[in-house]
């Protein structure tokens, strides 16, 4: 209830607002949010000329579908947008969540003492979420995704040792009469396992969980992007359905093994994303684009993901009106800042 009231605040999306032919507000929006309510800054000025230019090419190209997400020269960008989706979901964040009553039932942990120690992983999901919420433009998107791909999988593969090494078939009816929970691990090595499950939600929780919805959207041109993020969007929630009827049976058939499952796939998705997803982070879309059509790229992929980097530190300075500065003095010249006044405040107003 208190997300749906303060999404009332929220101010649209300039680009957005672009669209609908509202400049004023798509105005008004970027100089509340990189400017600090100065609304003739350069870089205000520079953004917003940048959001006509693109707002009147897609508006000659509005006929799009989603057969156009399959085009050669789109298809990389669709494959990387749905598997960042898929690849969250496969993590095993979510199944771990939902029967991560089986996992302490397992080590020992029953009654109410299960429940206390279930409701401590929500805890650490909500806590952990905010060290994201801060800094990740500045860490970057493939660094982080890489991050928690790599500790997801330390944690997973540590559980199934853990649970291989120092646990043993609980029988045909399971822990409690709970056939999921088919592993029984007792001591220090209990302890372990639930210490193991806790780092784990503390590893996804500022890594691939914001990014993984914060990343789809940032790869698309906006004329597509709508459609684009559903079909990601539409590959999450596929995949959550389908792990929550795999893991309860995974558990009973192949016991601690599920727990290498996921760290493979953990082990998998870093490699993905090292090769094949670019780094967004300070990029306008406008950017964004250039990494995907690099004419000396690869073809249909461009830029190589592990050569792109974050442009946070550009932007920041951008919006601080000193990367002319910057730019300038690097070239052994000297800057001289001009004043906008009110004609030249006028030639970047877009006209309806």
């Amino acid at each position: 209830m208190a997300l749906f009231g303060a999404m009332f605040f929220l101010p649209e999306s300039p680009r957005w607002l672009a669209r609908k032919d509202r400049w004023e507000e798509a105005h008004a929006v970027l100089t509340l949010v990189h400017s600090k309510g100065d609304p003739d800054s350069p870089f205000v000025r520079r953004e917003l000329q940048e959001i006509q230019e693109m707002v009147e090419f897609e508006s000659k190209n509005s006929d799009v579908t989603y057969l156009e997400l399959f085009k050669p020269n789109m298809i990389n960008r669709t494959h990387i947008g749905l598997f960042t989706q898929i690849w969250s979901q496969l993590t095993g964040m979510n199944v771990m969540m939902y029967y991560i009553t089986y996992v302490f039932l397992m080590a020992g942990v029953s009654g109410n003492a299960n429940l206390v120690a279930s409701s401590i992983q929500y805890v650490i999901n909500v806590v952990m979420t905010v060290p994201a919420l801060l800094y990740v433009d500045r860490w970057g998107r493939r660094p982080t995704l890489l991050v928690g791909a790599a500790l997801m999988m330390t944690w997973l593969f540590a559980n199934a040792g853990i649970l291989a090494s120092k646990g043993h078939w609980a029988g045909p009816t399971g822990v409690d009469n709970t056939p999921a929970a088919s592993w029984v691990v007792r001591g220090a090595a209990s302890k372990a396992v639930i210490a193991c499950s806790y780092l784990f939600v503390a590893s996804y929780a500022p890594t691939w969980g914001p990014v993984s919805w914060i990343y789809p959207p940032e790869l698309y041109p906006l004329r597509v992007r709508g459609k684009a993020v559903a079909l990601a969007t539409s590959g999450n929630w596929a995949f959550n359905f389908a792990l929550g009827y795999f893991v309860p049976p995974a558990f009973v058939n192949i016991k601690w093994q599920t727990y290498l499952i996921f760290g493979v796939f953990c082990f998998s998705m870093l490699v993905h994303v090292f090769f094949l997803f670019p780094e967004t982070a300070g990029k306008t879309l406008e950017e964004v684009v250039d990494i995907f059509e690099d004419p000396n790229g690869i073809r249909y992929v461009g830029t190589p993901a592990w050569m792109t980097h974050i442009s946070t530190k550009r932007t920041l300075l951008m919006e601080r009106n000193q990367f002319d500065q910057e730019a300038q003095a690097e070239k052994g010249g000297e800057y001289h800042e001009q004043s906008p006044n009110k004609s030249s405040s006028e030639d970047m107003e877009p006209k309806a």
